[in-house]
């Protein structure tokens, strides 16, 4: 990026993207998020990306343009999808995973983060419950790359998996969900899928609804 240095402007796009999910958009609530990610941020950097375009200025308030929300998505994108990478299938502690996180957003492509997003079955949210934007792979007929981590509702009947991870739409599911012991790390087999999907949990069986189903990802489980 012209004018300022890449990672910088990028974790700056990123903090207005990230305020303005939650509502906030001012310069003080975007520089609090920033923390030590780009040390030193003040005025300077919000006229600079708004000479690149990449921001409007309006008073206190700092929106991204067109360009820039297509900018800061993409960072966005990587930083998430990385984070289940880490925790989900590498199984990292949340700080590790997190510091690697915000290495990968500046460093993948767009080719290696549709591999990723594919590799872990396009999630629609990262660890914290925050949306991952979709990329041109989730909507692809074709893959290029086999996906690890299958959503339940494209899992072949009969089979065994691992559940990987769960991406709630209402965070009251997981406590209904844990109390079926339908958790991360426990080995399920899909029964059938209508008129509800049934899973088999060591010597129990759960019924679950279409909707709930759509949420639980989980990973093959090979039998020998």
């Amino acid at each position: 990026m012209n004018g300022m240095e890449s990672r910088r402007a990028e974790e700056i796009l990123e903090a207005v993207f990230a305020e303005a999910e939650v509502g906030r958009g001012d310069r003080v609530s975007v520089l609090a998020r920033l923390g030590d990610h780009a040390p030193g941020s003040g005025a300077e950097d919000f006229r600079a990306l708004a000479d690149m375009g990449l921001v409007r200025l309006q008073g206190e308030r700092v929106e991204l343009t067109e360009e820039g929300t297509v900018r800061a998505r993409g960072v966005v994108r990587r930083h998430r999808l990385a984070e289940r990478l880490f925790r989900d299938l590498l199984d990292l502690p949340e700080g590790v995973a997190e510091s690697q996180a915000c290495e990968f957003e500046h460093i993948l492509s767009p080719e290696a983060t549709d591999s990723v997003c594919t590799l872990l079955g396009h999630p629609p949210t990262c660890p914290h419950g925050k949306s991952i934007p979709q990329g041109a792979c989730c909507t692809a007929a074709q893959k290029s790359v086999q996906s690890l981590v299958t959503g339940l509702t494209h899992f072949p009947v009969g089979e065994t998996g691992r559940i990987v991870f769960i991406a709630p739409r209402f965070h009251e599911r997981m406590d209904k969900l844990a109390a079926l012991g339908v958790v991360p790390g426990s080995e399920v087999r899909l029964h059938q899928r209508a008129p509800a999907y049934v899973l088999e949990i060591g010597e129990t069986t759960v019924a679950i609804d279409p909707e709930i189903a759509s949420e639980i990802f989980l990973k093959r489980v090979e039998r020998r």
